[in-house]
């Protein structure tokens, strides 16, 4: 590893290439992968952190200070396979006025890192072939692109086990029904492979 490397043909030190890497970053991340690929010992990274430039957001990754702090984006940059859902997923759709108080994030069955329980995260696990369906990129709050299961798979998923919370659920299929970007074809084949048809179609039923 070298203590500076050439950027345009213009040596930079260790603490400017980071900078220069930073300001090239559009969130305002960087991660140690990106450090190595430069040129540089890993090592200046603990500096930066020590000195309050930066702040460690997780194994691997780091956060310019001073900027808005994108938490729903940083999580999942943090667990990449973590999709946004639930409750949370209802909200980041605007069909819930509860700003949810933990996130929550679907895994596929069988992933699983130790840090992710010290999180103030509600983790769910589903088989591999229910993981995919649905799964939409829209912007965070604060812009950012996030992973989050649409709005028919998110509704399926609240009707699953005992139901959940009506109050939850009542008002969201209300609104759903008389949306002009209803799809109920979607919502019934999501209700059928996640084995939830019966209550989605008494939904149907009564609202339609």
């Amino acid at each position: 590893m070298c203590d500076n490397v050439s950027i345009g043909g213009v040596r930079l030190d260790a603490k400017e290439t980071i900078k220069a890497l930073l300001e090239a970053s559009e969130d305002g991340t960087i991660t140690a992968e990106q450090v190595t690929q430069a040129g540089l010992h890993r090592s200046v990274l603990q500096e930066l952190v020590k000195s309050g430039e930066l702040y460690r957001f997780g194994r691997g990754l780091y956060v310019r200070s001073g900027i808005w702090e994108d938490e729903l984006y940083l999580l999942q940059r943090k667990y990449g396979r973590g999709i946004y859902s639930m409750e949370t997923a209802l909200y980041l759709h605007g069909y819930s006025d509860r700003a949810p108080a933990q996130y929550t994030m679907t895994f596929p069955k069988g992933y699983n890192t130790p840090s992710l329980k010290q999180e103030n995260v509600t983790i769910k696990w589903v088989q591999q072939l229910n993981y995919p369906l649905g799964i939409i990129e829209i912007p965070s709050p604060c812009g950012n692109p996030i992973r989050v299961y649409d709005l028919e798979r998110t509704l399926c998923d609240l009707l699953r086990g005992s139901g959940g919370d009506i109050q939850i659920i009542n008002p969201a299929m209300k609104r759903y029904v008389v949306s002009k970007e209803r799809d109920i074809h979607k919502l019934l084949q999501y209700a059928q492979q996640l084995r939830v048809q019966p209550k989605v179609q008494r939904y149907l039923e009564i609202l339609l």
